[in-house]
C-alpha cells in the first residue's frame, strides 16, 4: 500500500469518512481500542502508507485512543472534529469534508 492512511474508532467513522473522501485512502478501525495484537497488526499497515493521520473522538475514550496511538506512532498527523459535535460519526459531512481538504485530502465538496 502507498498513500494514506487514517486511524479511526468505529466503524461508522469510516463509514462517514468515506462519505467524503474522493481519493483512495485506507482507513484502519480500532474499534475503540488499542492493543498489543491491533499495535503489531497496524505496524505492518503503516510501514506501507506514507502518511498517517489520526482522526478519533473528542470525548474521553477518543482523547485516551489518541493518546496511546501518539505513543506509537508519534509521527502521526492529527486530525480533530470541533468539541460541538464530539464524534467522528456525528460530525456533518460538510465538516469532515472541511477537515480532510485542509489535511490535502482530495473530498468530495458538498454545498
Amino acid at each position: 500500500m502507498t498513500g494514506s492512511l487514517i486511524i479511526v474508532e468505529g466503524k461508522t467513522d469510516k463509514a462517514r469518512l468515506e462519505k467524503v473522501l474522493a481519493e483512495p485512502t485506507q482507513i484502519y478501525c480500532t474499534h475503540g481500542s488499542f492493543s498489543f495484537e491491533k499495535g503489531e497488526k497496524l505496524q505492518s499497515i503503516i510501514e506501507e502508507a506514507e502518511e498517517v493521520y489520526i482522526f478519533t473522538d473528542e470525548d474521553y475514550d477518543g482523547k485516551k485512543l489518541r493518546q496511546q496511538l501518539k505513543e506509537e506512532i508519534p509521527w502521526a498527523h492529527h486530525l480533530h472534529t470541533r468539541k460541538v459535535f464530539a464524534e467522528v460519526a456525528r460530525t456533518p459531512l460538510e465538516e469532515l469534508a472541511m477537515i480532510l481538504d485542509e489535511a490535502g485530502f482530495e473530498t468530495i465538496k458538498y454545498q
